[in-house]
């Protein structure tokens, strides 16, 4: 039986709060041929799955590091937008600490810097006219589930487990700078994310790569995927060259 060819890389890109690979579909297409880009599902998503959302963070880690665990292998990067970002970096943080390779490359967006004490927000907590007042706000939901009542029924509690879980992580503070090179994005206009709550990730990572700032809110790429995609691949391809020398991309 003939091998499967490796990748020349995976993208593993997580998605957001109540959202799903459907916001991501349009992304494969904006990367090379030779990179396999995944948008993995957590649990909970859509009508047909019917496993309940995990509202506990460390079961959503160890979800993602069952489901993905033969694919970690070779060349691979994170890139997690939102509640995404804190799954693509947690997920690093395990992976380091379980003595396995880590991502080539990490990408947050439109998160910012992570506490010991969590978020302040409260979101989840929120009355339901009051949430969908929010969401509107942050934008990403489809206005087909916000404006439809039963449809709204069948998403709010996923939407709401996602929220608890960005609202109420807990993270353990760093004892050194991560070793995998890290950038950050997001949009000018982000209430969720604003420009200012990104800068702490640059103690984050031994080798961070900037900051990518969008003129827009918390869903800036909508609109704009091939510059995201295109700054994406210029950073995961440093990275590359980082990792066979250093000082090619020293800043």
């Amino acid at each position: 039986m003939q091998k499967m060819e490796e990748p020349a890389l995976r993208l593993f890109v997580f998605h957001h709060s109540g959202g799903s690979h459907l916001v991501y579909r349009d992304w494969p297409a904006h990367f090379p041929a030779g990179w396999d880009v995944q948008t993995p599902d957590a649990p909970g998503r859509g009508p047909r799955d019917e496993r309940p959302a995990l509202s506990d963070t460390g079961a959503l880690l160890e979800y993602f590091l069952h489901e993905l665990d033969s694919r970690l292998t070779g060349r691979f990067a994170f890139f997690g937008h939102s509640m995404g970002g804190l799954v693509a970096y947690e997920l690093t943080r395990r992976l380091i600490d379980l003595g396995r390779t880590p991502p080539v490359w990490l990408g947050v967006s439109a998160r910012g810097t992570l506490h010991a004490d969590g978020d302040p927000t409260r979101r989840h907590l929120l009355s339901d006219a009051e949430l969908r007042r929010e969401l509107v706000a942050m934008g990403g939901t489809p206005s087909s589930v916000l404006d439809h009542q039963e449809l709204w029924e069948l998403f709010a509690p996923t939407i709401r487990a996602d929220l608890r879980i960005s609202e109420t992580w807990r993270t353990k503070p760093l004892t050194a700078p991560l070793p995998v090179p890290l950038s950050v994005f997001g949009g000018t206009r982000d209430q969720v994310a604003p420009p200012h709550r990104l800068d702490g990730w640059a103690a984050a990572s031994e080798h961070f790569m900037g900051r990518h700032l969008f003129d827009g809110g918390h869903f800036y790429f909508q609109g704009r995927l091939p510059e995201v995609a295109g700054l994406i691949q210029d950073d995961v391809r440093r990275a590359l060259l980082l990792a066979r020398a250093p000082s090619a991309v020293a800043r």
